[in-house]
């Protein structure tokens, strides 16, 4: 067997492990949390289903309930006849509720609820691992930092136009301290306000305030984001800056003939900062006829290099950087606090006329066994962190006041609980079977755009796999 081909199979195999193992421990987490719950308020639990649908296998216990694994990997339920009518969804109860006790108010509550509460405990007892093992950090995914302006950005019909950061006055070397008034502490979250941001103009354009600090200062910029790639998000056309460590400098490259040694920091590219790989590539690719001046650090004191014409050479060929990788160490509590913030403001930014973000936005199971995917070839550690959000997430989503969802369900019982009788059962069937299409139609509708971006992704990686090693700029 190649051995390319055997690396494969070993790296697939343990992405799918590790798949099952998180994504479908997370879902067993969920609906474990019910079944305990249940059983410590002695109601009647019938099914414990992984999955949808026909079972794949399934056994029946001697304290009765049927265990099964089901076809559809969409989420998990835990039948509950005493309880809730869930017949669209979990199918037919063999059981008559009306031969079992009633269990009271607080029972519900208590049992509708301990899904989410399970996926918040589990969530944090990786974040306690992740606390103990380290989280990967390096300068670019910490920096608050400019190191790149675009000066035009590319709308989805194909056209440039300047781009918001140039167009505001934004420099090279402004570190980010907020925007609209919520403190920014590293590039994604920077990247994250700017798009789901709903801030907008008078006449309707989107508005986004970033205050900086340059040279001591501190001052409010108005942007205009404008709605531009691929996902048709709110972008500036800024990606971040960080320290140019030299890390290796090829013999036989233009690097090595202006002198450029191992250990360097590149400080300036023709007297501009030069904070940003994707950047200074872009800049020494402009005008490659002439000779750069190339301003480094170098044993604690400035010296200048000159690099000679590139005409016909990949300028950035030969050198590579560090980018100060190391290992944080933060509180569980500091690592559960932005999944929090960021699916609040997702769900915020779904609801918000004003906002870019809508369901093609959102990712699916499609999408999230990609990133488990990926998350798989980059460490165990990325697993984990993404595994934090995905219970994170759903914890909330199965709050929110949507019949077939438990928070559905704890509204349900609270309004018959108010009202001094239950619902009727024709209103709570008819409302569940409408959610249970409109659910299932638009996972589908994420699942297209899921696919989409993984296919687009694909073809991203064949096409930078044969172009120069050069990185591109982000464009958040």
């Amino acid at each position: 067997m190649p051995a390319d081909l055997f690396h494969s199979i070993l790296t697939n195999s343990w992405s799918v492990f590790l798949i099952v193992l998180f994504f479908g421990g997370s879902i067993f987490v969920h609906e474990l949390g019910h079944y305990l719950a249940a059983r410590a308020r002695g109601v009647h639990v019938e099914v414990f289903s992984i999955g949808f649908g026909p079972a794949i296998f399934s056994w029946k216990a001697k304290d009765g309930t049927r265990y099964q694994i089901a076809w559809l990997p969409l989420g998990g339920y835990v039948l509950l006849p005493q309880i809730a009518d869930l017949g669209p969804v979990e199918g037919e109860s063999r059981v008559d509720a009306a031969d079992l006790p009633p269990v009271t108010y607080l029972t519900k509550i208590i049992v509708f609820a301990a899904g989410a509460v399970f996926n918040v405990l589990f969530a944090f007892l990786i974040a306690c691992v992740i606390w103990n093992i380290g989280q990967p950090e390096n300068d670019e995914s910490t920096s608050t930092t400019i190191g790149y302006i675009a000066q035009t950005v590319e709308l989805p019909d194909g056209s440039h136009v300047v781009s918001p950061a140039a167009e505001s006055g934004l420099q090279v070397g402004d570190v980010v301290k907020s925007i609209d008034s919520r403190a920014i502490k590293d590039w994604d979250e920077l990247r994250q306000s700017l798009s789901m941001s709903s801030s907008i103009e008078a006449d309707g354009r989107p508005r986004a305030v970033m205050t900086v600090e340059r040279a001591g200062k501190t001052l409010d910029l108005v942007l205009h984001p404008r709605v531009a790639g691929e996902e048709r998000s709110r972008q500036i056309g800024v990606a971040p800056g960080y320290v140019l460590n030299v890390h290796t400098v090829a013999s036989d490259s233009i690097w090595a003939k202006a002198g450029l040694r191992a250990g360097d920091r590149i400080l300036r590219l023709n007297g501009a900062l030069a904070m940003n790989t994707g950047a200074l590539s872009e800049a020494l690719s402009a005008e490659p006829a002439k000779a750069a001046d190339l301003t480094v650090l170098r044993d604690g004191k400035e010296m200048s290099l000159i690099l000679p014409p590139r005409t016909g050479a990949n300028p950035y060929a030969g050198v590579e950087y560090s980018i100060g990788y190391h290992l944080a160490h933060p509180s569980p509590f500091a690592q559960m606090g932005p999944p929090f913030m960021m699916t609040f403001e997702t769900i915020w930014s779904l609801i918000n006329p004003h906002s870019n973000v809508g369901l093609s936005k959102l990712t699916g199971p499609i999408g999230i066994v990609h990133i488990f995917h990926e998350a798989a070839d980059a460490g165990i550690r990325y697993v984990l962190i993404f595994t934090i959000l995905i219970n994170v997430n759903l914890a909330i989503l199965n709050l929110m006041p949507i019949p077939v969802l438990d928070g559905g369900q704890i509204v349900f019982a609270t309004i018959g609980r108010l009202r001094g009788r239950a619902l009727p059962v024709n209103f709570i069937m008819g409302a569940q079977s409408i959610f249970v299409v409109l659910l299932l139609s638009m996972v589908l509708y994420v699942s297209f755009f899921d696919v989409r971006r993984w296919r687009r992704e694909a073809r991203e990686d064949k096409a930078q796999a044969a172009a120069p090693a050069a990185p591109a700029p982000a464009k958040p």
